[in-house]
């Protein structure tokens, strides 16, 4: 017997035969093999399609190597906490301003300058996960991923007012470099920080892999992404292990940020954005999260793509759409594979979210839960028809486009609240509505109830072709993947500017008569309009929701390989996911048209993506209702910021802000809409209690609140159950059965 040398990070081999010790090494080499072919393959389709000179190659290798720092930082923390990291850039950009403030305005030594940034960068990783992350160390994955986002809005806020503490109108971009020198390749010259980052690049992932494979806190951070269960019962300290891990992703954070601000520039006092983290998150994906090496080289190769492409076409919209095939691509390359351990709970994680409990039988036919029910749908009834009346109508444009948002808040449940498929970027989908409907006004000039199914469809059949790769992955990857989509469709896809068939931004597009005959020119007819198709878009899900298509969809977000084995065809039902949730998308994006009048460039923005996945999230995807209520909570609240005195106006904007959004997801893990349930739950326990009744599904938060009965069995008068068995009369019974067996 052999013992095979671990492998890549985390994968530690058992004592094998010599003989699968060769075919884990012939495994090893063909990946190897197949990796450099794939870079060689790109390299060619580089020189073939844009011919870059060597000096932009090796400018995109400078710029890709700091994109694999963030890379690699964004896998650390994905293989701890099986969660995409979106602060990853934020965790960097302060302290990296805050280095760029202290050498440019206040002047301080090039030494101490830079430690302070560095030693700033590791306290911001430890700072957010003791006070933050560990708060969530038992919520749903999904939960943990929006608190990112939340604390990158918090980082923002400091990254944006940084100027103003050092007294700075000007902020300087840049930093001088700590020696003169300078060579050229070709045309491009590289200066003395173009040097620095040729030198720290492979310094620092040296350093990363020497910490991971040969200390002892490297071997646990490796143990604890394999388990963090298994890990924490051969006695490694996951939570120390986990604070480590964060520390050393804002370390590299603020290493690649530093320099990135050195070599190409930092926009300081304005927020980093998604575009920082498109590149890194897609070399993190190229590999899968975990193989070091290839993440590293991968966002080399990109950062190649991106300058080759900005230098032969002057623009970088294109390079958005680069990245997107490139995903698509690699993914659907990738040959189906079981899912390890760390992988499989890492998606029970993405799916463990709570379903709402419907009102117990028992309850439902009661006349005091009848009448409640019927005075609220009239009071919501009444109160929804008023709606132009209570809020104006200079106001009511606003509530058409809030009905507009909801549709897109189902589409959102529909995928990732159903099958739990993760899309980042929704807004594409609402963005070829919007874009179709305008075409076909112009040019066909057909009804709108026409229009909204026509580019239904459309919507559809993009939603599916963006949705193959889900037959391979899951969960972020999947997610990632749609980021990539939403960067390409806002860019290139549907901009004007590519193609000429798309509207103009300045272009007026007409609301034509409904069916020819209703006018819906003015805002209360429009409002009314987008309410009745609000409605049979939540009429059309509820009864989804109740057939064996429904059931299905529910069945893959939970089980897929149980859903399998009763015979459901799991490529036809996550495929059904993405078709009607891009069709509702595209029909809430020719309401947006509508109530614009125009088509606006951005209408596919990606910030909008992950605002309505913050939103469906925040309110809760176990229901339609934890949907509605977190559009209504963040839409609200973005209304009553202009309507209160400026004295609450800070304190609404720090509610619909980061840092509320981490408080109300660390007292409601649920959303916003589950507090509306558990008052539901608490009124319903008062009926019971008034009715004498025994309701089952009740009972053990009825024990939980009042501490009686302790179980069903004594709320019940059942006996109760044997006592077990002591120790040595168990073994004992265990040996006779086992004599018996034999």
């Amino acid at each position: 017997m052999t013992t095979v040398a671990p492998g890549q990070l985390g994968a530690g081999e058992p004592a094998v035969s010599s003989g699968l010790g060769k075919w884990v090494e012939d495994a090893r080499v063909r990946r190897v093999f197949n990796w450099v072919a794939a870079a060689l393959a790109l390299y060619w389709a580089v020189e073939r399609l844009w011919d870059p000179p060597v000096g932009v190659i090796l400018k995109g290798a400078v710029i890709g190597g700091l994109y694999s720092l963030l890379a690699l930082g964004v896998a650390l923390v994905y293989r701890a906490n099986r969660i995409i990291n979106f602060a990853q850039g934020d965790m960097g950009g302060a302290p990296a301003a805050l280095t760029v403030m202290l050498l440019a305005v206040s002047h301080w030594p090039y030494p101490l300058a830079i430690a302070t940034g560095l030693v700033s960068g590791i306290g911001v990783g430890l700072l957010v996960e003791f006070v933050i992350i560990r708060r969530f160390s038992k919520a749903p994955r999904l939960v943990l991923t929006v608190v990112t986002i939340g604390i990158s809005q918090l980082l923002t806020v400091v990254e944006v007012g940084l100027p103003g503490w050092f007294g700075s109108t000007a902020p300087p971009q840049t930093f001088p470099s700590p020696f003169n020198f300078h060579f050229n390749v070709g045309a491009v010259r590289f200066y003395g920080n173009d040097i620095l980052a040729m030198v720290m690049i492979p310094v620092v992932i040296a350093g990363l892999a020497f910490f991971l494979n040969r200390t002892n806190m490297g071997v646990a951070v490796r143990a604890c992404a394999e388990s963090s269960d298994r890990a924490s019962l051969l006695g490694v300290p996951v939570k120390r292990v986990n604070l480590v891990v964060w520390g050393v992703a804002s370390l590299m954070a603020t290493i690649a940020i530093i320099l990135n601000a050195g070599v190409v520039g930092l926009s300081i006092g304005s927020p980093l954005g998604l575009s920082v983290l498109l590149l890194a998150i897609t070399a993190a994906v190229l590999g899968r999260m975990e193989n070091m090496p290839v993440i590293a080289g991968a966002a080399i190769l990109l950062g190649i793509v991106q300058q080759s492409v900005v230098w032969h076409t002057g623009s970088s919209d294109i390079v958005n759409v680069v990245l997107f095939l490139v995903i698509l691509l690699a993914l659907l390359a990738q040959r189906g594979r079981l899912a390890t351990r760390a992988e499989t709970a890492g998606l029970s994680t993405w799916a463990a979210l709570r379903e709402v409990r419907p009102i117990p039988p028992e309850l439902i036919r009661l006349p005091e839960v009848r009448w409640v029910r019927a005075a609220l749908a009239l009071a919501g009834g009444v109160l929804i028809l008023a709606v132009p009346r209570l809020i104006g109508s200079a106001r009511t444009d606003l509530a058409s486009f809030l009905c507009a948002y909801l549709i897109i808040g189902l589409s959102m449940w529909v995928l990732v609240g159903w099958t739990g498929q993760i899309s980042l970027g929704q807004f594409g989908f609402v963005g070829v509505g919007s874009t179709a409907g305008a075409w076909m006004t112009l040019h066909w000039h057909i009804d709108i109830t026409l229009e909204l199914l026509l580019a239904g469809v459309l919507g559809a059949v993009v939603a599916i072709a963006v949705g193959v790769p889900a037959l391979r992955i899951r969960g972020l990857m999947l997610a990632a993947a749609t980021l990539a989509f939403g960067f390409g469709a806002n860019f290139y896809f549907l901009s004007s500017g590519h193609f000429s068939w798309i509207p103009g931004a300045f272009t007026q597009i007409p609301r034509l008569p409904l069916f020819g005959r209703v006018s819906l020119d003015g805002s209360n007819r429009y409002y009314y309009f987008s309410l009745a198709v609000l409605l049979v878009c939540i009429v059309a899900v509820t009864g989804l929701r109740n057939t064996r298509t429904g059931r299905v969809l529910i069945a893959v977000r939970e089980n897929e390989r149980g859903v399998q084995a009763y015979g459901v065809n799991l490529t036809r039902a996550k495929l059904t996911a993405f078709a009607i949730s891009g069709f509702l998308a595209a029909v809430a994006g020719v309401l947006i048209l509508g109530r614009q009048q125009y088509l606006y460039s951005g209408s596919a923005d990606p910030q909008s993506s992950l605002d309505v996945f913050v939103m469906v999230v925040i309110g809760g995807l176990g229901s339609m209702t934890g949907v509605f209520a977190g559009a209504f909570y963040l839409e609200g609240l973005s209304w009553l910021t202009s309507s209160v005195p400026q004295s609450f106006q800070g304190i609404l904007t720090l509610l619909g802000s980061g840092a509320g959004l981490i408080f109300i997801l660390m007292f409601l893990p649920g959303g916003v809409g589950s507090a509306i349930f558990l008052g539901r739950d608490r009124l319903l326990r008062w009926v019971a209690d008034r009715r004498g009744l025994i309701v089952p599904s009740l009972v053990a938060d009825m024990a939980a609140v009042r501490g009686e009965p302790e179980s069903v069995a004594e709320s019940l008068n059942l006996p109760p159950e044997p006592e077990p068995l002591a120790e040595p009369e168990a073994a004992g019974l265990e040996l006779l059965s086992e004599v018996g067996a034999r």
